[in-house]
């Protein structure tokens, strides 16, 4: 039976890989969008904070500190959330198709849920730690 940590260090990896896989499924999407000015400014937007969420989270697990962690998460969480946003102007505007985007939408929402989850238990362990 894995240990705790062992179990840690495996949701970790695979957080990393699944952030990572995120941000490419996304950059390919991009390439999907239509070449007018609307496509390229959210392309631009989209691939800056879907790239960001597998980049602050694979910096999170190198934090020096618990601060530092707690600050990381909170930038992958926003960064997860602006994407959902930016998947959903995609599909409001009719640039692509609502079924080209909704799996993606879903997970950055089931990335940002998990962000949160984490940073709430963290800063819950270093408030726990203080008394």
């Amino acid at each position: 039976m894995p240990s705790a940590e062992s179990k840690k260090a495996v949701s970790t990896a695979d957080l990393k890989a699944g952030t990572k896989h995120f941000a490419l499924r996304v950059m390919k999407l991009v390439d999907a969008l239509p070449r007018t000015i609307q496509g390229r400014a959210t392309a631009n937007q989209i691939i800056r904070s879907a790239t960001s969420v597998a980049a602050n989270y694979r910096a999170a697990c190198r934090a020096r500190s618990r601060a530092e962690f707690i600050a990381k998460i909170g930038v992958v969480e926003e960064e997860a959330d602006e994407t959902a946003f930016w998947l959903e102007l995609i599909i409001d505007s009719g640039l692509l198709k609502d079924a080209k985007i909704r799996p993606l939408l879903t997970e950055a929402g089931e990335l940002a849920a998990i962000m949160a989850a984490s940073r709430k238990s963290a800063v819950a362990n270093r408030q726990s730690a203080i008394r």
